[in-house]
């Protein structure tokens, strides 16, 4: 299987570079994962698509501030930092532009000095290892001196950081939005549930290994970084009852849906717990928990499109988004929707 395979023609003006107004103004494409039967419509059609008992899995992860613009002690050279994982004591793995400037040794200063950091060492990929030092809490200091990660396919400045967060965002970790969830308002949330879907949640950090791109020719060569994820015993009970009562699991994004492949058994029973995941998967792949996916439009040759293909069907989804190309859907983090049941 060649990563070429899942590549496809995308115009650039597609690309969506601002959330709309409302979040559930989107469009949204309906992908019968069995017939391969194309429905378009609105983001709030997908209550018609829910059924009484369903259970809806959402990724209740939240973006921290986390690209840092700062200058190296000593000569002043301007320097930006994305924090990509928390490690022990205060040291963040990172990003580092130019990375030619932070070498072990390299002490940083951020904003009037609130927070400094010192490279420790250089580890996979050119990230490194930054300890940093400050005083007061660091969440609030990233609050104020921090701003959000976009993806470098946006060009413009976000005019309302909330904008990159989902409606329950709540656990701060993620070096980019699980955007999926973005389509849902409060309001629709509460419709969902008094129509007698349950909602779930789990927590998935994401990272941007889930975004890198793969520069393998064969698919099955490409390595994912690890992501750190929890399963709440109380989440995990009723995922598994709605499964055993013969309800469907929706899974909202791929984050959500790699953690809950990652964390059930081979019986297709959901494990309480947190860890580190990996989970690389492309077609071939047998899903163990979930039967319908709500997911925006992924790059040509990415891992979330091949994720979607093993699910759907790679001819369906390359069908598909043809069609959504056609159609002018927009694309990617803020763009239109699709749902796949």
């Amino acid at each position: 299987m060649k990563t070429s395979d899942f590549y496809y023609e995308l115009p650039e003006e597609l690309i969506a570079q601002d959330p709309l107004p409302n979040r559930s103004d989107s469009r949204l494409l309906h992908l019968d994962r069995e017939s391969g039967e194309i429905t378009h419509g609105r983001f709030t059609d997908i209550l018609s698509y829910l059924r009484p008992g369903d259970c809806l899995v959402i990724n209740d992860t939240k973006v921290i501030p986390a690209r840092l613009f700062g200058r190296k002690e000593g000569t002043d050279a301007h320097i930006e930092i994305l924090l990509l994982k928390r490690r022990e004591n205060d040291i963040w793995e990172t990003l580092v532009k130019p990375g030619k400037k932070a070498k072990p040794g390299t002490k940083l200063i951020f904003g009037d000095g609130a927070l400094r950091g010192e490279v420790l060492e250089i580890v996979e990929e050119g990230n490194r290892l930054i300890q940093f030092t400050y005083d007061g809490i660091f969440e609030e200091i990233l609050d104020v001196l921090g701003e959000m990660p976009l993806p470098p396919y946006i060009t413009h400045k976000l005019q309302d950081k909330n904008r990159y967060q989902t409606v329950y965002a709540k656990h701060d970790g993620s070096a980019a939005a699980p955007t999926a969830g973005l389509h849902f308002t409060q309001e629709l949330l509460e419709k969902v549930m008094q129509k007698g879907v349950r909602i779930a949640h789990v927590t998935l950090h994401v990272g941007l290994g889930t975004f890198r791109p793969v520069k393998v020719e064969d698919v099955t060569d490409h390595h994912m970084h690890s992501e750190f994820y929890i399963v709440e015993e109380d989440q995990a009970k009723l995922i598994n009852e709605t499964r055993a009562s013969g309800h469907r699991v929706i899974s909202v994004g791929t984050t959500s849906c790699r953690t809950l492949e990652s964390a059930a058994d081979d019986d297709g029973i959901l494990k309480a717990g947190s860890g580190w995941t990996d989970i690389f998967i492309y077609p071939g792949y047998r899903f163990k928990m979930i039967d319908g996916l709500i997911t925006n439009f992924h790059l040509p040759e990415s891992t979330l499109l091949m994720l979607v293909s093993a699910l759907a069907g790679k001819e369906n989804i390359m069908r598909a988004y043809e069609e959504a190309v056609r159609e002018r859907y927009r694309f990617f983090s803020f763009g239109d929707s699709m749902y796949i049941g």
